[in-house]
């Protein structure tokens, strides 16, 4: 485990040295939107058909996005109670508040959690990423996060229309449900088709790893102290929710551990692209991606160990 963090490290950091070199040829933020563009329409689309066609559809699969969207409410709810304490002591503005609560509870359960739990349990494990991402968090996110961005942020309306619109005009969505529809079905991919995928999905990790690296922006020293409760709820508060209804589902085995690990990662650096939609605190959103994910590199060996 440790081993393989220290893997992601220096992938994360030629990211994070790529940004501050800035070659003059490319801009940065352009090279990790097409980045994310290119794993976001492809890549990750043919992972989807290769691993869900072929999936083994069980009581753990169907419950399994149930468990993650529960985990999701809890810690919206629990980051919302925290910080109306907070701001009692210290002084938040709306911007600030709406990207910590979206902070706590939104993680970065694919760029980073396919590397971190196909390292962990092998490639079995990337189903229930896919199921974790697909059928909980962007749903979600899209939905349920724009809401409260809207709702904090100084810039446009919410709509349960385009929330919905942008989540179903997602490629891997489409080729989730294509993938479902086979396998129940019980077609099977051509063998040329399935090595295609496999090519296809090959570059998924480095390029995932390597862009949260390029995502990542220097810290604000103010922002150490407001960030803490998103901090906590987010990696050590939330793998204790994910466990507990996990257990109360039912759910064991790999999805059992799959679904802790996936409530255990570290901010959203999607947070950073609704931060700027709605106007939040763009400096803090960035701020939170930096500061879980240096200390995920530290939470996430501790909760492995304590579920393996």
């Amino acid at each position: 485990m440790i081993e393989n963090l220290a893997v992601f490290f220096i992938i994360m950091s030629l990211g994070v040295f790529f940004q501050i070199l800035k070659p003059a040829e490319i801009n940065t933020d352009t090279a990790r939107h097409v980045i994310n563009t290119l794993v976001i329409k492809f890549f990750l689309p043919a992972l989807c058909l290769k691993v869900m066609s072929g999936a083994v559809i069980d009581k753990n699969t169907l419950l399994f996005p149930l468990s993650a969207i529960l985990t999701i409410i809890l810690s919206l709810f629990l980051s919302f109670a925290l910080y109306a304490v907070f701001e009692k002591f210290i002084h938040l503005e709306k911007k600030e508040k709406g990207v910590l609560i979206l902070a706590a509870s939104f993680g970065n359960v694919t760029f980073l959690g396919l590397p971190i739990l196909t390292n962990l349990y092998g490639q079995e494990a990337a189903k229930y990423v896919l199921l974790y991402d697909l059928l909980a968090v962007t749903p979600m996110f899209w939905i349920v996060g724009t809401a409260i961005a809207s709702y904090y942020g100084d810039s446009q309306k919410f709509s349960i229309k385009e929330g919905v619109k942008v989540f179903m005009q997602l490629p891997p969505v489409w080729a989730l449900a294509a993938a479902l529809i086979l396998n129940i079905a019980g077609i099977k991919l051509p063998q040329i088709l399935i090595k295609t995928c496999d090519l296809m999905s090959a570059p998924i990790v480095p390029l995932m790893i390597f862009s949260v690296g390029m995502a990542l922006t220097l810290p604000k020293i103010k922002h150490t102290l407001i960030a803490m409760p998103a901090v906590a709820v987010k990696l050590c508060i939330a793998p204790l929710i994910a466990f507990a209804i996990a257990g109360i589902l039912g759910i064991d085995g790999l999805a059992f551990k799959s679904s802790v690990m996936e409530a255990a990662m570290p901010t959203m650096v999607l947070t950073l692209v609704i931060a700027s939609r709605y106007k939040l605190d763009h400096a803090l959103a960035a701020f939170a991606i930096l500061f879980t994910t240096a200390v995920s590199f530290i939470t996430i060996p501790l909760i492995s160990l304590a579920i393996k």
